[in-house]
This record gives C-alpha cells, sequence and structure tokens, in this order.
C-alpha cells in the first residue's frame, strides 16, 4: 500500500493550497449532497458525518455544509448521480475518478479530455477497478507499536507510518467501527474516509514520465464534478515539478 500512501500525501498537499483558495468547496458541497440522500442526520447517516468532517478540516462555511445537506431536500435542484471512471494514464497508470455530477453529458466529456490531452485514455468500465480494493482509511497522529497494537485490537487490516503519522486500513465496512475504537483509546485522528487502493503498484522513476502524470491529475482536479481521485503509482516526490 506504499504507493496509496504516497499518492493520499501529495493529494493532502495539494488539497491543502486548494482549500486555501476555496476551490474545493463546490466538490466538497457534491460529496455532503450525495451523502445526504441516505439520511440528512450525521449523527445515523456515516457517510454523511463523514463528508461533512472533510468539509470542515477544509475550512468550509457552516452555512455552505447546511445548504449543501437541504440540497437533498428540494425538490427543484437537480439530482446528482455518484460515477466512476475508469482510465490510464502516461506509463500505463490505473486511475480511478469518482464524480459527483447532475449532468453526464458535461462531465464525462471534461474527463475524456483531461485524459486524451495528457497522454492517457479512458477505460472501458472494469478494465481498471479490478486493480483496486475498496478499503477504510484513517489518518492518525500516532506511530509505533502501540498504535500497531490498537489498531489491529480495533479491527484494522494494516498500518503505514508516514513521518510522524500513520494510516488505518481498514474493511470498507469496518471504517465507522474502527475509527470509534481508535477515538475512544485516545488516538489523535485527522481524517478518514473510504478510499480505493491498489493492489499492486507501479514505480514511476523517469520525470518526464512524472510530470505528464502529474499534469493529468491535475486536469482531473480541475473538474469540478471529480470528487477524488485513485492511482496505482509509486512517485517520487522529487520527481514532481523537475
Amino acid at each position: 500500500m506504499s504507493g496509496h500512501s504516497k499518492w493520499s500525501t501529495i493529494k493532502r498537499e495539494k488539497g491543502a493550497k486548494d482549500a486555501a483558495r476555496g476551490a474545493v468547496f463546490t466538490k466538497l458541497g457534491n460529496m455532503i449532497a450525495m451523502a445526504a440522500r441516505s439520511g440528512t442526520d450525521p449523527d445515523t447517516n456515516f457517510a454523511l458525518r463523514l463528508a461533512v468532517d472533510k468539509a470542515k478540516a477544509a475550512n468550509m462555511p457552516g452555512a455552505n455544509i447546511q445548504r449543501s445537506i437541504d440540497r437533498v431536500k428540494d425538490k427543484n435542484a437537480a439530482v446528482l448521480q455518484e460515477i466512476v471512471y475508469e482510465g490510464y494514464g502516461p506509463g500505463g497508470v490505473a486511475i480511478l475518478v469518482e464524480v459527483a455530477t447532475d449532468n453526464i453529458n458535461r462531465t464525462y466529456p471534461l474527463v475524456k479530455l483531461a485524459f486524451s490531452k495528457h497522454g492517457g485514455n479512458i477505460a472501458e468500465k472494469g478494465a481498471v477497478a479490478f486493480q483496486f480494493d475498496h478499503k477504510g482509511a484513517i489518518r492518525v497522529k500516532a506511530t509505533g507499536d502501540d498504535l500497531l497494537l490498537q489498531a489491529i485490537d480495533a479491527g484494522a487490516e494494516d498500518v503505514q507510518e508516514e513521518g510522524d503519522e500513520s494510516v488505518v486500513y481498514t474493511a470498507a465496512t469496518d471504517l465507522g467501527k474502527v475509527r470509534d475504537a481508535l477515538r475512544e483509546a485516545g488516538v489523535e485522528i485527522t481524517e478518514a474516509e473510504l478510499t480505493y487502493v491498489p493492489n499492486t503498484t507501479i514505480e514511476v522513476t523517469d520525470a518526464d514520465t512524472a510530470g505528464k502524470i502529474m499534469r493529468l491529475m491535475d486536469a482531473l482536479d480541475d473538474v469540478d464534478d471529480v470528487s477524488n481521485t485513485h492511482v496505482n503509482f509509486d512517485i517520487d516526490e522529487s520527481l514532481i515539478g523537475a
């Protein structure tokens, strides 16, 4: 899971910059609205609670969060659909693109253009997804054997250390249970989400290929309807911007 962890770190750094200029609020609003379809109370709808927590971490105003939740009650609001597009990027890297859209005819061409313009291509449904497992990922401010034991006791599947933090991986259905158990054990949690983790990773060691991949990922992120991206490459951060 090292590739996923490294990409997760890169995304978090980029996300922090985007949040600073408010560029993520549309994406977060769509995520909240999608989750709210299963219930508008974060206390009883775990997916909504995750989306709201993510929005708060990005400093999204409370009024914006509430408007996104209330969207599910608005009969005049456009209906959002959740879709996962699959594709390949430069170097044959696999990419899953999660979107929340009220207009597929608008979104699909934009996603397809991002791939084609930056050396990639959209793939048929199922051609890429089999290379990933749907998992829960919990980022915590802790490392070491104590955390490992706490995570295992809580029902986690794996723990990967990243500097002074760690990412705890769980089965998708166990994310809430493990997160709550770690919190009760006094572990500081900074983020929890459902994600797609690659079964194997592709090492990217060429600066030119790395640059093409990152330009593709930026182009996908620039599509407002794209809520998340998942990849199977392991790229050295020193190559970014090289």
